[in-house]
């Protein structure tokens, strides 16, 4: 079974390693939404993977980290593309959820990624 939590956090960015013209290598910022997947059996007693509260407490830490900074000046998020983000957050999340399936980083309403390791 497969269970998501979804997280938003409000951040600015530049991408340094596209072409000086390319709209994305200006200052921007972005309304990201994460959903952080786990996945397990479901626990007969409980009748829950694991309880949401335990997925957002775990994420508390991630959000704080990201949300209204300059993610390029954050460490691992020096050229901060959706990809980057995704898996920045899974090193940070997978010892605190260690049945962590995945996780989608949109940056618009249309765009995203979506990273298992």
């Amino acid at each position: 079974m497969r269970l998501y939590k979804d997280f938003t956090f409000e951040a600015a960015h530049r991408l340094p390693n596209v072409p000086t013209d390319h709209k994305c290598a200006r200052l921007h910022g972005h309304s990201y939404r994460v959903r952080v997947t786990v996945e397990g059996p479901v626990d007969p007693q409980a009748g829950w993977v694991m309880d949401f509260a335990d997925v957002k407490a775990a994420c508390g830490p991630v959000h704080d980290a990201l949300d209204h900074r300059y993610l390029n000046e954050i460490e691992g998020l020096e050229n901060p593309t959706a990809e980057e983000i995704a898996r920045w957050i899974w090193r940070r999340l997978k010892p605190r959820l260690p049945l962590l399936a995945e996780i989608e980083v949109a940056e618009t309403c249309t765009a995203g990624c979506v990273y298992r390791e």
